[in-house]
């Protein structure tokens, strides 16, 4: 989690800037600047940030953006006289309003816990994750606010992962492995069972890993994960493709949507017992594969496929 650099003490930078009327796209590009450095308004054309070497650089780029467009832009360094004054200033960059919020958001989902399906609360909590990620990167002056919001977050997230599996690792070898923020290999060319596995894992096992496509003939990394190749950890076994193997280690088999696109997966690799949502799904994944410029591509254009059937076969348990 990035953090900003500490202000100076009572030191602040103030720009002063204005664009010609008739360039509202010069100003949209100034604003949006100002916004991603966590700037605050003091009134119409001066904005305020902590005396930072990060501020003072973003701020110098800006108003040299500014000059060029024919605007006019001056960065002035503040220097409070008063301690109410100093107050005020900080107050402009209280942050405490976003955490709240934040925290509202990830205690009501915890009515889903054990209702709803929590692969989907996991993708939810990730969205929070990283909007306090963009918070914290701007809070310049942290409070205990702070840190009950990544508190929240942190316990919401180890509950709804205990909810995916009975046992968050995985014994290999009589050691425990962590299965969290890895590199997961394959093979090309990616086809229905590697690309739902890349799903299955990305939504369900890890939602930070990073999904890596080797050339048939290039060497798995010691570090990574490999799945459905030759030789790899999660492979297909006599009767299964390594979708439902993958379901029978990760103690996801008696998720009953899984389930389904297990089936659907398992006809378009070895075409056995017919299913009739395969021919739709086969033509959606080859208009995906068309239309994708390279692997990565066409798995995000293959997770929202498989994020769709998900939604369309899951029941959540009746109370």
């Amino acid at each position: 989690m990035s953090k900003p650099p500490p202000a100076e003490l009572g030191r602040w930078l103030v720009l002063i800037a204005s664009l010609p009327t008739e360039d509202p796209a010069a100003r949209m590009r100034m604003l949006r600047t100002l916004e991603s450095l966590g700037a605050a308004v003091m009134r119409e054309g001066a904005y305020l940030l902590p005396d930072t070497a990060g501020s003072r650089q973003g701020l110098e780029h800006l108003a040299e953006y500014i000059a060029k467009g024919a605007g006019v832009a001056q960065m002035v360094q503040v220097v409070p006289l008063t301690e109410a004054q100093q107050a005020a200033f900080r107050g402009l960059f209280d942050r405490s309003s976003r955490y709240t919020e934040l925290i509202k958001n990830v205690e009501s989902l915890k009515i889903g816990f054990g209702i709803a399906d929590p692969g989907a609360i996991a993708r939810v909590l990730h969205k929070q994750r990283r909007e306090l990620d963009a918070i914290t990167a701007l809070d310049f002056f942290p409070s205990e606010v702070q840190g009950r919001a990544s508190g929240t977050l942190t316990a919401a997230e180890a509950a709804v992962r205990k909810l995916l599996f009975p046992a968050q690792m995985q014994a290999h070898g009589g050691q425990e492995e962590t299965l969290l923020r890895r590199d997961w290999a394959t093979r090309r060319p990616p086809w229905a069972d590697r690309l739902a596995c890349a799903w299955l894992i990305r939504r369900f096992v890890d939602p930070e890993g990073n999904v890596l496509w080797l050339d048939k003939v290039q060497a798995c990394p010691a570090s990574a994960l490999g799945f459905a190749f030759e030789g790899a950890r999660f492979g297909n076994s006599a009767s299964q493709v390594t979708f439902e193997v993958m379901l029978q280690r990760f103690g996801l088999a008696k998720n009953a949507a899984l389930c389904r696109i297990g089936a659907i997966v398992h006809f378009l690799e070895v075409r056995e017992k017919p299913v009739p949502e395969a021919a739709g799904v086969q033509t959606l994944l080859q208009g995906a594969a068309r239309r994708s410029a390279n692997d990565d591509e066409l798995l995000a254009e293959a997770e929202k496929t498989f994020d769709l059937l998900y939604e369309a076969y899951f029941e959540a348990p009746r109370a």
